[in-house]
């Protein structure tokens, strides 16, 4: 990062930010990196959907990219973390219906477990302002 490097970091009031230590978001040199975000909602509750978990990542990472400047047409890379890949079709589904026009690099990847055993996706995305 150079000198005259500007990082602004976003938050999203999840207790895990302050716990772990890492920011929704950070905006730097015309990027903006969206962390792993989970399918919570406001009061704490998350649906058992796969398609729905996956739309509320979106809807995170929309606002996150908003507050930064810059919107989901602007996303160039996704990664998505599964715990089923029976759930792959469902959650790429929500990934077409965000971003069928934009088609951004993007992973899917299966692991063992996410945080909360609820969560059945979690989704980054970068993207260049």
């Amino acid at each position: 990062m150079g000198e005259h490097s500007q990082r602004r970091k976003i938050t999203s009031g999840s207790p895990y930010e302050g716990r772990i230590g890492f920011s929704r978001a950070i905006a730097v040199d015309g990027r903006v990196l969206v962390s792993g975000t989970a399918p919570v909602w406001p009061d704490g509750s998350c649906d058992e959907d796969a398609h729905t978990q996956a739309r509320r990542c979106f809807e995170i990472i929309a606002s996150a990219l908003a507050e930064a400047g810059a919107t989901l047409a602007q996303v160039v890379r996704t990664r998505m973390f599964l715990t089923d890949a029976g759930d792959a079709d469902a959650v790429g589904r929500a990934h077409g219906e965000v971003f069928g026009d934009t088609r951004p690099a993007a992973t899917m990847v299966v692991v063992k477990a996410l945080l909360d055993p609820r969560w059945k996706v979690e989704i980054e995305a970068e993207a260049h302002a």
